[in-house]
């Protein structure tokens, strides 16, 4: 089984201006955005990760960067993870794209929309999944972070929740929260969690003579990753930043 650790960046001051910031290079984490990457982490810090992969973009390799260190591990730039090409509306203020017909395209028909000069949100999410089963292939004991876009990360998962492209816009992934995938090799998927910014636990070795014994200092903080055979707890979805 391989477990796929899916983690948005952390805030820019982009996402203020409410401004499409695409693949625009030099765009970093703000203040705000560093603290939900050290935040995420800190949350991720004891699990056994393996493999850090991370989309190209600058404010996702500054989120997998600071995730990657208490691992001591490197980060792989995974260019089919990569944000959406926008095209012609990378870098437009969202106000004045609402006001374009095709801007409802994109909110209620997103499965036959396609940016002008730029990618169908079908190919998004074609080239992301596969993606993913590539490195499913290469871990496949594995667990591994993969750090995305908000809009990247609702179509991997609505593609493996079995949602209809044309209602992904129902996920909420908020900054520097986590959504876990279980891939198994006899084809079974398991969605473990979902837009989740709680700490994170391995699960415990039930095996004699290794219990390990949790201290939590916060009510969240005894959460573990149920294994693919255990009902997941559900928890609530915020709201994006």
């Amino acid at each position: 089984m391989t477990t796929i650790i899916l983690v948005r960046h952390g805030e820019n001051d982009w996402v203020k201006k409410q401004r499409l910031a695409g693949w625009i290079p030099g765009i970093h984490l703000n203040e705000n955005g560093r603290l939900q990457a050290q935040d995420a982490a800190q949350r991720l810090a004891g699990l056994p990760i393996q493999a850090v992969y991370s989309s190209p973009v600058l404010r996702c390799v500054e989120t997998a960067v600071t995730i990657a260190q208490p691992h001591q591990l490197n980060v792989t730039e995974l260019p089919d993870v990569g944000e959406v090409r926008y095209g012609k509306w990378e870098g437009a203020k969202i106000k004045k794209l609402a006001k374009k017909p095709a801007w409802s395209a994109v909110q209620h028909f997103p499965s036959r929309f396609q940016f002008p000069q730029g990618e169908a949100l079908r190919e998004v999410q074609f080239r992301a999944v596969q993606a993913l089963e590539a490195l499913s292939a290469r871990h496949e004991k594995d667990t591994i972070v993969v750090v995305s876009h908000a809009d990247v990360i609702k179509l991997v998962l609505a593609h493996y929740l079995g949602v209809h492209m044309d209602l992904f816009q129902r996920i909420v992934i908020s900054p520097a929260s986590v959504s876990i995938l279980a891939l198994m090799p006899n084809g079974v998927v398991r969605v473990v969690r979902l837009n989740d910014t709680g700490r994170l636990l391995p699960p415990e070795d039930k095996r004699p003579g290794k219990e390990t014994a949790v201290t939590p200092t916060h009510p969240e903080d005894n959460r573990q990753l149920p294994e693919p055979n255990q009902s997941s707890h559900h928890h609530d979805v915020t709201k994006e930043a």
